[in-house]
């Protein structure tokens, strides 16, 4: 149990009575309690400023690589060149956002992001056209998006009490999810009318929100007195130590790991679009299956609210992941669009589910001190799986067909989870 606790977290640990129970159909839509929090409502209002502005440079940069280029072998190689820094500094930040305040990494680290932004604003209005340029500033962003991202995340746990930890992670999400929906659509509208460059500026733009918002939280600094040489090597050893000991912890990783490695079909996407489901028209197949897992991840969040109520996370998680090999499995299975899409969005309902419980299992069974490096190895796991599933999936397709390999896939999610459960307890006993 953590002792010392600052004001903040105090504060969001006391009772709150909140809003009269709920009844009928209001008892399944989003738990917005959280929002009544100042602290945590400005962090959320950012997020919903940036989860659009970040997508619109996640589509402008691959579009500028393409237009110098040509080539689709160099938009995958700038993807390859953010994700080492990305991994290296998730972690690395995770191990100082336990050792400083969390609240000052923020702003550093926002700062960082909406510089990089504006750099990739100078570089495209003055038609610099290097692709060398373009992979520099993309490693230097996601190296300041992985430094910012576990404080982010572990600051979540001193905004809210605990019992809101679901509901706050359910908001968050959704949010995400909204911006990799909303984002693409926009830039795509926006492209031809006011140019590719101008979309990194708004981005930037955006982040002055963020800062704006991250420097009106309280501080967070540590609860516990910070060792020497805690936010470098020796912390983030001391982080997987941390999760080697708490079985709880390492099997929430192992589920995330299970669903995305085993069953993230997008790799298969664009092969399924120009052969399967092509008599519906090749641009709009791919269009719906790239937007079905997060268009479902929305409306599970939408309809969150039951998240609130639930006391058996372990349980949650593995029903989550479950359902998500299943309905891969269908999709996998299914030779018509529509049933196709219906079988992704349940899927992204699924991880949604798997999504806001392995965040509420992360911040509520580890102590404070290391909430920070346990995002970071958080959001590797969430960068770094569907990118090997990528590699996975790419190469089981071309061997045994592309639906063959996603049903494929989802069978083993649903054997390997449910072998994973049946061989440790630890995560079906969990609950709060």
């Amino acid at each position: 149990m953590d002792t010392g606790e600052s004001s903040t977290e105090a504060q969001a640990k006391d009772p709150d009575p909140g809003p009269p129970r709920r009844r009928g159909w209001r008892r399944w839509a989003m738990d917005t309690r959280p929002l009544r929090r100042p602290a945590y409502r400005r962090l959320w209002a950012s997020t919903v400023v940036t989860a659009v502005g970040s997508q619109l440079t996640a589509v402008a940069v691959p579009k500028q690589i393409y237009d110098i280029t040509g080539s689709s072998a160099w938009v995958g190689a700038a993807s390859l060149a953010g994700l080492l820094p990305l991994v290296v500094f998730a972690l690395w930040g995770g191990a100082i956002a336990d050792a400083m305040d969390r609240r000052k990494l923020l702003l550093i680290t926002n700062s960082g992001i909406a510089v990089t932004s504006l750099l990739f604003w100078v570089q495209a209005a003055t038609g610099l056209e290097s692709v060398a340029t373009l992979m520099v500033l993309l490693a230097v962003q996601q190296a300041f998006w992985g430094l910012n991202a576990p404080a982010r995340s572990a600051s979540i746990a001193r905004l809210v009490p605990a019992e809101e930890l679901p509901a706050a992670n359910a908001l968050g999400s959704t949010v995400m999810q909204t911006g990799q929906i909303a984002g693409p659509l926009l830039a795509g509208a926006l492209i031809p009318v006011i140019g590719l460059p101008e979309l990194y500026l708004i981005d930037a733009l955006a982040l002055c929100v963020t800062v704006w918002a991250v420097h009106r939280l309280p501080a967070l600094p540590p609860l516990t007195a910070v060792k020497a040489g805690r936010a470098g090597l020796r912390g983030i050893v001391e982080g997987f130590r941390y999760i080697s000991g708490h079985a709880v912890l390492l099997l929430s990783f192992l589920a995330d790991i299970v669903a995305m490695v085993l069953g993230m079909p997008r790799a298969l996407f664009p092969q399924l679009a120009s052969e399967t489901f092509a008599p519906y028209g090749e641009g709009f197949a791919l269009g719906l299956l790239f937007a079905a897992i997060p268009l479902g991840a929305v409306a599970g969040g939408l309809f969150s609210g039951t998240f609130s109520r639930a006391r058996r996370h372990g349980w949650m998680v593995i029903g989550a992941v479950v359902v998500w090999g299943l309905a891969v499995t269908g999709f996998g299975l299914s030779g018509s669009l529509w049933p196709a899409v219906a079988f992704l969005a349940l899927a992204g309902l699924a991880d949604m589910v798997s999504m806001v419980f392995r965040g509420a299992i992360l911040l509520s069974a580890a102590t404070d001190e290391m909430r920070g490096r346990m995002q970071g190895v958080f959001t590797v796991v969430v960068a770094g799986g569907p990118r090997l599933a990528d590699v996975l999936h790419g190469t089981a397709g071309s061997a045994f067909g592309p639906r063959t390999a996603v049903a494929g896939g989802g069978i083993l999610v649903v054997v390997v989870m449910l072998a994973l459960a049946a061989a440790a307890p630890a995560l079906r006993r969990y609950r709060v």
